[in-house]
């Protein structure tokens, strides 16, 4: 017999990694508020495994926020506007999510093209951010809500709040298991010292979605180099795109590059003692995992954007302004802060999980 759902929600919240892992507390909350919901989720197909697991056809450990997703492959669509491929794809999604008969449609992501998206799901229930990141998005919500909480975590939470009928608590994220990638990452950390103990490990991330965002690669070599002084395995991770900045650090001979699938660095970063990063994707899903952080931060805002629901340490300067310009070259501010004040930092948040 096939099961009934009491109400069914869609999210809206298409990329990117970070984004979507802020979202996840408040869709956690909310499954775990009402598990009779059949919840779908609209996402960039790069983003999938942040949901499911491959192959998940149920939710379960390998799914278990969501109980389906519909795959939107905006950066194609943006590069092939007008292609009969995209077109396809357009009618397509449309079909799927109305034929899913969604009662109301959560937007996360406050743009253009996700409110397009929410109103392409047939809904007469939309719900918005009364002023979300894109102004004209909002002129598509059936209801706007005003948010209060100074985090976007806090503000998606308000949001689906308002879906739930209820104030929802902030609740630790659930993100999928994969079998696959536990046996990998298990034969990533399983080579012991010379002492046959196993090192901790410090993943360092270097990305960001720009270059004011990304403190120097020379400065992570120098921070890599103390973690190494300090007994760590250390990790860079050298995602596609991201080789150029990864290999200064990985030149310096303290560290080795990390090269992973989503569902790996999933499972890997479930393992690691420290995570030092900027405002990146890597970043966060350690937040999300409750590892311990160093956020370096330059042009964007840690009040909003800054590690949320772990034990971290935040290094910003205080000549940094908010500034989303996508500028190729690092914030001033950040080039104030040093290496020593980030294994300062690293310092002050161990001694801190040893006295815990």
């Amino acid at each position: 017999m096939q099961k009934q759902f009491t109400y069914r929600l869609l999210v809206v919240r298409l990329s990117a990694m970070g984004d979507i892992l802020h979202a996840l507390p408040a869709v956690t909350a909310l499954r775990l508020a009402h598990p009779d919901w059949y919840i779908g989720w609209v996402v960039e197909p790069r983003w999938q495994a942040l949901l499911t697991a491959p192959g998940a056809e149920f939710r379960g450990s390998a799914m278990p926020v969501v109980d389906r997703l519909h795959l939107g492959p905006m950066r194609n669509w943006k590069r092939h506007p007008f292609s009969s491929q995209t077109a396809s794809e357009l009618q397509a999604l449309r079909r799927d999510l109305r034929g899913n008969h969604y009662d109301s449609i959560l937007d996360l992501q406050g743009a253009i093209r996700s409110a397009v998206i929410a109103r392409a799901a047939g809904s007469s229930r939309i719900i918005g951010e009364a002023r979300p990141r894109e102004w004209p998005a909002h002129w598509l919500f059936t209801e706007r809500v005003v948010t209060r909480g100074a985090h976007v975590i806090e503000q998606d939470l308000e949001l689906a709040s308002a879906v739930a009928g209820r104030a929802l608590t902030i609740t630790e994220p659930m993100l999928p298991f994969d079998a696959d990638a536990e046996r990998w990452t298990y034969a990533q950390i399983a080579s012991p010292n010379s002492r046959g103990a196993a090192r901790p490990i410090a993943l360092i991330a270097p990305g960001g979605g720009w270059g004011a965002k990304r403190w120097p690669p020379e400065r992570y070599a120098s921070v890599a180099q103390g973690l190494a002084d300090r007994g760590f395995r250390v990790l860079v991770n050298a995602a596609e795109g991201e080789e150029a900045l990864a290999a200064p650090i990985i030149a310096s001979g303290a560290a080795t590059a990390l090269s992973a699938t989503v569902p790996q660095l999933i499972a890997l970063t479930r393992r690691v003692s420290l995570c030092i990063a900027g405002d990146t994707g890597p970043l966060h899903l350690a937040c999300a995992l409750a590892r311990p952080v160093v956020g370096i931060y330059g042009p964007t805002d840690p009040s909003r954007n800054g590690p949320y629901g772990t034990r971290a340490r935040v290094l910003r300067s205080p000549g940094s302004r908010c500034d989303h310009t996508r500028r190729s070259e690092p914030d001033p501010g950040l080039l104030t802060i040093s290496p020593e004040d980030v294994l300062r930092a690293t310092d002050e948040l161990l001694a801190a999980e040893r006295a815990r």
